[in-house]
Formats: structure tokens, sequence, C-alpha cells
């Protein structure tokens, strides 16, 4: 691309050059000749004069003298010899001196003006003035050097300054190249420095926006699977749980390796999603490098977004997971306030963040260990509090971040952060009163209930269930 703008300026600024250069070489030469033409007749006309008052030829010698033209300027007198050595042809001599007419013409050797004068006696004297063929010409060849020159320098000078603007078209174009294979290789990290003209400024913030949107998705998209793959936990939970109960049937080891396979690969998919990409053998993969995404809280998404009552969701998922808990003899405790509980998410993501909190109860602590569920409304949010009388989380910051909590895949925590993040709200870890943990999950209230009229609170308060022997 760079040689071919080079080449186009060349060619362009060429026949903008010749198109203006040869027009005037030709101005510049009828320029000179008609120059000296004039002179020569002027000259031949300041003489005439002189030769009305006299015919002496000293005197006409020193008038030729005083015009400067004392080679060239030769006076035909009648029945005399012409002072000068004559170059006019003698047609044109005689034709001067017989129809008394002034001629200026071209001869072979040069330019003839020719000045008949009238003396007295009614006899005709003819002034000739030679302009050779140098004089005609002279500071012609100059005149054409000098505009080949400019000429010249003006078409290197196009031609640089288009090299270097092209180098700036092909550097940008070139690095937007290598960026996009790199992107397409994989390396999704990879962004562009916006430089060269407008155009190119504008295509490598639109190719560094696509790079950063992708990551995100990829991001989300990755996340999106494996909570997803954590959402099976739930009935993977009670599938072991069944097949405990099936304990010394003869299916009871199949359906209890089939639900230990299927939790190890559920395992491999939460893994594999929390891992960022290789890039494969082929150059089809691609990476995410250390890009996370932020879930932004949405306090502005009115009625017409997604709302549930989160008392409603949270009790009917701690009925399905009070069977569970009966079956492992462990005491479970529910509170649900009766006020209004709308918060601005779907009914699946309040039983995402229930399953998740109550599943982590069954995968953490030992069959039999209490836990209990709280639903509490309070001035502009809805508290879920789950807690058990387990060993706890001893970090509870580390716990908070995705993926990194000891032993588990750390989802379930993240989970129910999120949801919380989307609302407005926050998630706290902290001890429960028995030693186990505490957590709560505040979701801030959806928008068209902050100003209702609060009904009276009615709840129940169960003490922890006593362990059944």
């Amino acid at each position: 691309m760079r040689r071919s703008l080079a080449g186009v300026a060349l060619a362009v600024t060429s026949m903008v050059a010749l198109s203006f250069l040869i027009p005037l070489a030709a101005l510049v030469m009828s320029l000179v000749k008609e120059q000296s033409v004039t002179a020569a007749e002027q000259r031949a006309a300041a003489l005439a004069p002189v030769l009305t008052l006299t015919t002496d030829p000293s005197a006409l010698r020193e008038s030729a003298a005083s015009l400067d033209a004392t080679e060239h300027l030769v006076v035909h007198l009648p029945d005399a010899q012409p002072l000068g050595n004559s170059q006019a042809p003698k047609a044109l001599l005689e034709r001067a001196q017989q129809g008394r007419e002034s001629i200026s013409r071209e001869i072979p050797s040069g330019w003839i003006c020719l000045q008949p004068v009238v003396l007295p006696g009614d006899r005709v004297a003819v002034i000739e003035n030679f302009v050779p063929e140098e004089e005609l010409t002279r500071g012609v060849k100059a005149s054409w050097a000098v505009m080949v020159l400019l000429a010249v320098g003006l078409i290197g000078g196009s031609v640089l300054v288009a090299d270097r603007l092209g180098s700036k078209v092909v550097r940008s174009s070139k690095r937007l190249a290598q960026a996009s294979r790199t992107l397409g290789e994989g390396n999704l990290d990879t962004r562009v420095d916006p430089m060269g003209p407008k155009e190119l400024r504008d295509a490598g913030v639109a190719f560094n926006a696509m790079a950063h949107r992708m990551t995100e998705l990829l991001a989300i998209e990755r996340e999106l699977v494996a909570d997803l793959s954590h959402r099976l936990r739930t009935p993977l939970t009670a599938l072991h749980l069944a097949s405990e109960r099936m304990a010394g049937t003869p299916e009871s080891a199949r359906v209890e390796a089939a639900v230990h396979a299927l939790e190890t690969e559920l395992q491999a998919i939460i893994t594999a999603a929390r891992t960022p990409l290789a890039v494969s053998p082929m150059g089809h993969g691609m990476r995410s490098g250390d890009t996370t995404t932020t879930v932004q809280p949405a306090p502005g998404a009115g009625p017409s977004g997604p709302r549930c009552e989160a008392a409603e969701v949270v009790r009917r998922r701690t009925s399905f997971w009070a069977v569970l808990a009966e079956q492992q003899n462990r005491p479970c405790s529910l509170e649900v306030t009766q006020e209004p509980t709308a918060v601005s998410l779907s009914d699946d993501d309040i039983a995402a963040v229930v399953d998740a909190l109550i599943g982590n109860v069954f995968r953490h602590t030992a069959p039999g260990t209490p836990f209990g569920v709280r639903v509490v409304r309070t001035a502009h949010a809805v508290e879920l509090i789950v807690e058990d009388a387990g060993p706890g989380i001893p970090e509870p910051e580390r716990a908070l971040s995705r993926g990194s909590s000891t032993g588990s895949s750390g989802l379930g925590l993240d989970i129910a952060r999120r949801a919380a993040s989307v609302t407005g709200g926050s998630m706290h870890i902290a001890q429960a009163p028995r030693g186990g943990a505490h957590i709560t999950v505040t979701f801030a209230l959806a928008p068209a209930l902050v100003s209702e009229r609060r009904p009276r609170m009615s709840r129940r308060r169960p003490a922890w269930p006593r362990r059944r022997s």
C-alpha cells in the first residue's frame, strides 16, 4: 500500500507539473522572442528621425552606436553602399524600398526588421535591424532549467509526503491486522493503540470495544455454566440421600456409583468453567486472561422487571430441603415474616440462592447438624439468614471470592452474593451463636413497594429442634 500511494502521488504530481510546465515553457520562449523583435523594431524606428535630418555615414554610425546596435543595424541609402553588413534578402529589401512597406519577419538565420524612410527628393532609404537566432532564444534554456528543477522538487516532495502519510496508514493497518490475528488465536487481552487517520483510529477504538465486550460475554457465559452446574447439585444431593436409604439393596451400589460419577462430572465442569481457556493446538481456543466481570446493581429496576415474593420462594425451597434433612436426622427450623417481601429477582434466582446456601450446609456439615432459615423484613430490604451448628467458615473474606473457598468450588456463596448485588444488596458471613456459619443475604426491596404501608409483623420463632435419636 505504501508503494502504491507513492506511485499515485508520483503520477498525479507529474501530470499536473507537465500540464503547467509545457505551456509555460512555450510562453517563455514566445515572450523572449517577442521582446527581442520589439527591441529591434524600436531601434530601427529610433534611427529613422536621424536619417531624415542627415545622410552622413559618420553621423549615422554614431547614432547606431548610441542605440547599442552597431553590428546589426544597417542603413541602405539610395544609390550608395549599405552602412554595415546586411543580412536582408534582396527580395525583401527591394519590396521595402519600392513598396515603402515596413517588414518584420523570420529568416533562416534569425529575424529581420526593415523600416523604410522617405528622404527629400522622394528617395527611399531602408533601415535594417537583424536579430540573430541566439538573441531570439537568450535566457530560454536557463528558464526551462529552473522550471524543470522546480517540477522535480515538487514531484519529489509530493512523493515524500505521500510516503510519510502512507507509512502511518500502513503501520496502523498492520497493527490492527496483527491484533485481529492475535485475538483470533485466543489472546483476549489483545488491544491496539488507535493511530493514523480518523477512520483507522475509529476502527481501533471499535476493535478495543469489541475485544472488551467479547471478554465480558465469555466471562458471563462461563459464570452461567458454572452456576447452572452448581444448581444441579441440589437434585444430586437428593439422589445421594435416596441412595443412602437404599443401602443394602442390590441397586444401591449401582445408584451410588452413578450419583458419584455424575457429581464428579459436574465438579469437572465447574472447574473447567473457572479455569482460563487455553489456546488449542489448532488455534481455535480462547483464553480470558485475568478478566473478571462485575455485576452492577440495578436500583432503577421497576415493576416491569422480574420480581417475586422472596418469603414464598424461601418457604417452598426450605420445605424441599426439610425432607432431606429429616432423612439425615438434621433438625431444621424456618422463620418467615408475614410482611411483603417483593424483590427485583425471579423465582429461579431466589431459589438458586436458597439451594446454594442450604446445599452448602448439607455438603460441609456432618449428618445430624441442625440448621435454621429466617426471612426478615427491614425498612428497605429483605434479609435471608441461614445459620447452622457446624464448624463454620474460618476465612469469610476468602469464601466470598468466587472459586477460592477451600475444599469446594466456591460458587454457592458467589451465586448468593451476585444475586444480592443485582438488587443493590449485599452478603455478610459471621459466626452463629452455636459456633457454625451465620450467612446473611440482603436483597433490596422492589422500588414499587418501598413506600407502601407496612402491615403488622407476625412471625413465629421456633427454637432449634432437638436432634432425634
